[in-house]
């Protein structure tokens, strides 16, 4: 007959041995695999969001407002989105993310049923091409837009600003 001690030292003996296994198999099936690369999309340097001023002929028509740039569902196009900010537009615009630079004609906008064709010419990002107003160093806009519904048919809009840094010096 087996003793109340010898019960619990071979229980002890037979826990310790589970657990050196579980630790021992648990260390020895780890993945030795080198660290996975996150591959980023062709139009990242042209994606995000910014702060723009809207002038007509070189005249300042409208202070800073918000509007975004991200890649569509085309990786060689661009969404480009005002917020509601500027001419209630958002269009999928064609993109080239070596040269930084984008422009379509007669891209289909529809805002809440708000129906518009845009032309965007000379659009081009400038890497750290110009300085926000908090004093850092960011990336450039610019481009230009016509509406199909201007009430001065051929209106060049010129749109320009700069990366939104999140800084509170940067905002408006």
């Amino acid at each position: 007959m087996i003793s109340l001690t010898m019960k619990i030292i071979l229980k002890n003996t037979i826990l310790k041995a589970v657990l050196l296994t579980t630790i021992l198999v648990s260390a020895l099936s780890c993945d030795k695999h080198e660290a996975l690369e996150v591959d980023q999309t062709a139009l990242k340097d042209l994606s995000g969001d910014w702060y723009v001023r809207l002038f007509i002929n070189n005249e300042e028509a409208l202070e800073y407002s918000l509007i975004t740039t991200t890649n569509s569902a085309d990786v060689n196009s661009l969404w480009i989105d005002d917020h509601h900010h500027i001419w209630d537009f958002k269009v999928v615009c064609p993109a080239d993310g070596e040269n930084l630079s984008f422009s379509g004609a007669n891209l289909p906008s529809n805002v809440d049923g708000y129906e518009v064709d845009i032309n965007i010419t000379n659009g081009l990002i400038i890497k750290e091409g110009t300085i926000a107003p908090g004093g850092s160093v960011v990336d450039s806009i610019y481009f230009e837009a016509e509406f199909s519904d201007d009430l001065n048919p051929g209106t060049i809009y010129q749109l320009a600003g700069y990366r939104r840094t999140g800084l509170a010096a940067d905002e408006h």
